[in-house]
């Protein structure tokens, strides 16, 4: 199994992208669209994350983001789920 850490965070919120630069060299880029709750979010709250070996969080806004679900291309399901039901 590979380690897949964060080594930094940058969230362009005029561009409505995030991009995540992994340890092993690689850059990702996400768009905030993907998740509603980052999308609708302040600047500063976006700039208050914790970053850990499994992906990114932030407290206030309620949200987590496993870096491999990130990596596989899943967007936030709970959005998705709701407009199927």
């Amino acid at each position: 199994m590979v380690k897949l850490n964060v080594g930094s965070l940058q969230v362009y919120n005029w561009l409505e992208t995030m991009a995540l630069e992994l340890v092993d060299g690689r850059t990702l880029g996400v768009p905030l669209a993907w998740f509603p709750r980052l999308l609708a979010a302040k600047p500063e709250q976006l700039a208050r994350y914790e970053l850990s070996a499994q992906g990114i969080h932030w407290d206030e806004l309620d949200e987590d983001l496993p870096i491999d679900g990130l990596l596989a291309g899943r967007a936030d399901m709970t959005h998705c789920l709701s407009q199927a039901a």
